[in-house]
């Protein structure tokens, strides 16, 4: 079980007086065993005082000739050193072992004659027999080990008393037997075996030499380290170099930290040597056999409490090496050899246990040498890889190092009080995290570790542990699924309290790249800590940026339906907090087209009220609108008013926004079309003419585009579609696209959305609003808005006749002549002057006289007069007057002249939108009988006959409250080919049953057309009603209408044009087949 609560944990413990990490190491590395050449030898110091005497008392030719005997003794036996003895059969060597009074068995011992020689040469005062015998030592082979160490035995030895001579004889052995020695490397002939290693020697030497000469080692330090780095660096990278050099550097270090002045230096080779050791570590298998990796960490240690102190990179590389060393082995159950016997195999369990404490203690010197939390960070930084390994004993090995770091900081060090690290937050987010391990005791680690460092924070801070929020959590670990929600509330609570904004902000920005973590503990924990922070009141508003940055970047690896929701979640509690900071953020992440962009508005949509203060915040950014002389090129990219567009764009694609684009669609609508003038003004028309509105994988580009589009989306998307359709049909929507013709486009718009009834109440008081705005470009917009929605039935309703006569004054005195004429235009109204209706339908009467004539002249132009008339009286009605105009205008759908079939087909379609509703029955008739004339007419060869009749038929489907009306516009407006008239048949037929006879005379009618366009769209519709309704045509029909069919059909047989032969012959047959069951 874990400890019980923070307040009982930080009265009852107890601190622990940890020894200093710098004693301790120099403790560990004392003791570490490197062979013959760590200590001293197995003699007593008396044996040693008395052989040293007899040496002095010799005579310096005597000496030499001692030295003569045991170098000839150590070449003839260097073949025997692989055996376990030495023969007796030397009288020499046993005479001078009698002359020593030593035991003869000492001749057994192969370390013995180095050790002596090494002792004559030292007290030896010639400088040219200590060089010449020194030379004959160094030439001796350096094949096995205990050659090579007994050399440097003797050789450090020796420099106790003549170091610049044995360093010259080293140099001079590294110019010419090591060099030729690597130059050779590959050859394998027992010459070259006999100085392969002689590298290993060297670096043997210079450990020894460090041994020995005691206080004379400081100035040599930079000397000594350099040859073993270019040693290290150039000899055969094999396990004896690598030993030899570990040894070399152990011995090293050992006399730098025991000479007490050596704080007074400045090495400059130590980084050079921390190199070396660094490559041992990564060139180590990941198995453990040995104390190497120890041995170098414990040498690391020592090194670096020299001067200059580690650099910043260079302590960096090392911790990464040496965490990645110790982590990444095995799990100690797996760490044995199996290759090994029992007897051989070494303790891995004991030896990973030193090996952890080496790197422990390489901690805890770091931290030693610099007391401070930015050195606390520092380390943890370079262990948080390790926290959030995939693999659960890395992760064990990493908390646990941590854990036994900030124990010794709390327990031991004092910290500088002036550091806040910002980069705490993000640790204790890591170690946090780690609450929800599979691992128990990464559990119960990481639970010490947080507490461990809000500890440190309230010492930096001066408060105590038992008045901080901490205390309220009672249990490190709880089951019950209440407790450890309450528990992370506290914590929650202690992180707002306690952490400084920067902190707590990389805490957040932690906890959120931990959302797409594969660990599904550690990300639904991540998940819960951060919507409990969001939703908890007092969220810092300097937070939101760079939180919702963070979760902008990580929705695209996060693929849970629950993460998701908790991103969500979170997003709507900043934006019920802080709307207008959340907005602007989210606006400046990316462009609105952004795929990932749209959760984090969608989240907004989940709180109506907040929705609409998006939708507020949105309409305020699009009205900021600089003028020209500021929109410079680098300016234009960053045009808030754009990115307001175009998220609005995108938003009234996003069903979440549905009821509050609805909601706000007046603002909305306004707001689009203020801003496509003033885009036009600026001129910023890129891309206005080349997207193509019925692809629907594209995308507008340009601001004038997206601005086009949004207009249009906002009447498709709310349901007002026959409004689009409308101003489509008699392309209104292409008059946007020039400020000339701009005024007539918001006109048309607006005459469309009057006569559907489209939020008139609201836009006409956003319209009243803009025409008292000092932005002419608003008085144009409303004043055109105003002037058409004076002829809506509904308008009086909403706004009273005194308030409309001040505003349209108003207009009157505006600076713009086109809002002058539109306000003018409106006070002429007949809402404003009722009696003028009157006035206006005798007017009608008259003209209807003179079109009822047979042979008028102008009838064209008369009807453009009518139709404007019947626009002007749409409040009034004309009556019954429409159904005689509608009926004569029938008949001249078939009319020769074009423009006269262009006139009577627009001006037909006003009349059954104008009638009213009390002979609304009476339109329909007339409606339902000209839908296949005009279908007819779609096909004419001009133009526009062709559009006004798509738009006169829309307008009949839409009265007679067809199926699939908004399907039939979607053919209408962008269908092309067999496909979209085949669709647009079925939509009209199944949208008239029993109307089979009335469409079947009507099209025999058009068999005789000169227009060939036409007469080819009769045929194919008489064929479809023949071949898809053949069943309900014999219904429907009477044996007259039979034999109508059967006469059109037979006047056809002898056509000169093939195209109709041909329909004769295709359908001659089902004609007769439906004679035999068509009977009276």
């Amino acid at each position: 079980m874990f400890p019980v609560s923070s307040s009982k944990r930080s009265s009852s413990r107890k601190k622990v007086n940890f020894p200093l990490p710098r004693q301790e190491q120099e403790m560990e590395l004392n003791n570490l065993d490197v062979g013959l050449l760590g200590e001293d030898l197995d003699i007593s110091p008396s044996w040693e005082d008395m052989v040293a005497n007899k040496i002095n008392n010799m005579l310096v030719t005597e000496q030499g000739l001692v030295l003569d005997t045991i170098c000839h003794f150590l070449e003839k036996q260097s073949q025997l050193w692989e055996k376990q003895e030495v023969s007796f059969r030397d009288a020499s060597v046993l005479k001078l072992l009698e002359f020593l009074s030593l035991d003869p068995r000492k001749a057994t011992d192969k370390a013995f004659f180095f050790h002596l020689y090494g002792m004559i040469l030292r007290e030896c005062p010639c400088v040219e027999q200590v060089q010449c015998h020194l030379a004959s030592l160094l030439d001796l082979s350096h094949q096995h080990s205990i050659q090579r160490e007994g050399i440097a035995l003797a050789v450090g030895l020796a420099s106790t008393k003549h170091l610049e001579e044995v360093w010259a004889l080293l140099d001079h052995l590294g110019r010419t037997k090591f060099l030729r020695s690597a130059a050779s490397e590959n050859d394998q002939l027992s010459d070259n075996l006999r100085w392969k290693w002689v590298s290993s020697t060297s670096l043997l030497c210079y450990g020894q030499i460090a041994k020995h000469t005691k206080k004379q080692i400081l100035p040599w330090v930079d000397n000594i380290a350099s040859r073993m780095v270019y040693y290290y660096s150039c000899g055969p990278c094999d396990e004896i170099l690598k030993s030899s050099f570990l040894s070399a550097a152990i011995l090293l270090t050992r006399s730098i930290q025991a000479e007490y002045s050596s704080q007074k230096y400045k090495f400059t080779q130590i980084p050079e040597l921390i190199q070396c050791l660094l490559g041992i570590l990564q060139k180590e298998p990941n198995s453990l056999t040995t104390c190497l990796r120890q041995e170098t960490i414990l040498v690391i240690i020592g090194l670096s409490n020299l001067r200059p102190r580690f650099k910043p990179m260079l302590k960096s590389q090392v911790l990464k090496t040496c965490l990645q060393s110790v982590y990444m082995l095995p799990p100690t159950k797996d760490l044995k050899n199996h290759s090994l016997s029992i007897e051989q195999a070494p303790d891995t369990t004991l030896l990973y246990k030193k090996t952890a404490h080496a790197l422990n203690l390489l901690l805890q010197n770091f931290i030693t040498e610099n007391p401070s939390m930015d050195e606390v960070c520092f380390l943890l930084q370079h262990i948080e890889f390790w926290l959030k390994s995939d693999k659960i004993h890395e992760r064990s090995r990493a908390v646990q190092s941590t854990y036994l770091l900030l124990q010794y900081v709390v327990d031991t060090l004092k910290l500088a009080k002036e550091a806040v690290p910002s980069m705490l937050g993000h640790q204790i987010g890591i170690l946090t995290l780690l609450w929800r391990d599979r691992d128990k005791v990464t559990q119960q680690h990481s639970h010490i570790c947080v507490y461990l460092l809000m500890e440190l924070v309230f010492q930096q801070k001066g408060k105590l542990v038992e008045s901080t929020q901490w205390s309220r959590m009672k249990h490190f670990e709880s089951t019950v699924f209440r407790e450890w929600e309450m528990k992370l509330y506290h914590l929650v609570k202690v992180f707002k309290e306690d952490l400084t904004v920067a902190q707590h902000t990389q805490l957040l920005l932690t906890l959120v790249h931990s959302l797409d973590s594969c660990n599904h503990l550690r990300c639904d924990l991540a998940g819960k800590l951060l919507l409990m922070i969001c939703v908890e009141p007092g969220f810092r508003k300097e937070q939101i940026a760079e939180l919702l940055q963070g979760l902008f970047q990580e929705l695209p690896n996060i693929h849970s339906k629950s993460v998701q929701q908790t991103i969500s979640q979170a997003t709507l509690a900043l934006g019920t907090q802080h709307i207008q900071e959340v907005v602007e953020v989210i606006l400046s992440l990316c462009q609105p087209s952004e795929r990932w962009i749209l959760p984090l508005w969608k989240a907004l949509a989940a709180n109506y009220h907040v929705a609409r203060e998006v939708i507020t915040l949105l309409y305020i950014k699009l009205k900021l609108r600089p003028p020209r002389r500021l929109l410079q090129s680098t300016y234009r990219a960053r045009l808030v008013s754009l990115t307001a567009l175009g998220t609005i764009y995108e938003l009234l694609y996003t069903k979440e926004y549905r009821e509050t684009v609805c909601w706000a669609f007046a603002g909305i609508l306004l707001g689009l079309l203020t801003e496509l003038y003033y885009l036009l003004e600026m001129g910023l028309v890129q891309g206005m003419f080349d997207y193509q509105e019925d692809d629907l994988g594209s995308k507008p580009h340009g601001p004038c585009r997206i601005c086009m589009e949004a207009l249009k989306g906002l009447f498709w998307t709310n349901q007002y579609w026959e409004v689009f359709a409308d101003v489509k049909l008699i392309q209104g929507w292409e008059l946007f696209g020039q400020l000339e013709t701009f005024p007539k486009g918001v006109t048309l718009l607006a005459r469309a959305m009057a006569h559907y009834n489209c939020e008139i109440k609201a836009v006409l008081g956003q319209a009243l609003i803009s025409l008292k705005s000092t932005e002419e470009r608003d008085n144009i917009v409303g004043i055109c808005i105003i002037t058409e929605f004076l002829n809506s039935p509904d308008a009086s309703q909403h706004i009273s006749w005194k308030t409309m006569y001040s505003s349209l004054n108003l207009g009157l005195s505006s600076r713009n002549q086109t809002v002058r004429a539109m306000s003018l235009k409106g006070l002429g109204s007949t809402l404003m002057h009722p009696k003028k209706a009157t006035l206006l339908r005798s007017k009608l009467m008259e003209l209807l006289d003179n079109f009822l004539q047979p042979e008028f002249k102008d009838p064209a132009g008369l009807m453009k007069i009518m139709g404007h008339l019947l626009h002007c009286l749409g409040v009034q009605g004309i009556g019954i007057v429409s159904l005689k105009i509608a009926q004569h205008l029938l008949s001249l759908f078939t009319d020769e002249r074009a423009t006269v079939r262009e006139g009577a087909i627009s001006l037909f379609g006003d009349v059954i939108h104008y009638g009213g509703k009390k002979i609304r029955q009476s339109l329909e008739c007339l409606a339902s009988q000209a839908t296949v004339p005009l279908l007819f007419n779609m096909a004419d060869p001009c133009q526009e006959v062709a559009m006004k009749a798509k738009f006169t038929f829309l307008r009949c489907a839409i009265l007679l409250k067809w199926e699939f009306r908004k399907e039939l516009f979607g053919k209408l407006a962008w269908g092309q080919g067999l496909g979209a008239a085949n669709d647009i048949f079925v939509y009209m037929l199944e949208s008239n049953v029993g109307h089979y006879q009335q469409f079947l005379s009507q099209a025999l009618m058009y068999l005789d057309s000169s227009h060939m366009a036409v007469k080819l769209a009769a045929m194919k519709f008489i064929g479809a009603l023949l071949q898809d309704y053949f069943n309900d045509l014999c219904l429907y029909l009477r044996r007259t209408d039979v034999i109508d069919l059967k006469n059109s059909l037979e006047a056809l047989r002898h056509d000169t044009d093939s195209r109709t032969r041909r329909f004769y012959l295709n359908y001659w047959n089902d004609a007769l087949e439906l004679s035999y069951y068509v009977q009276d």
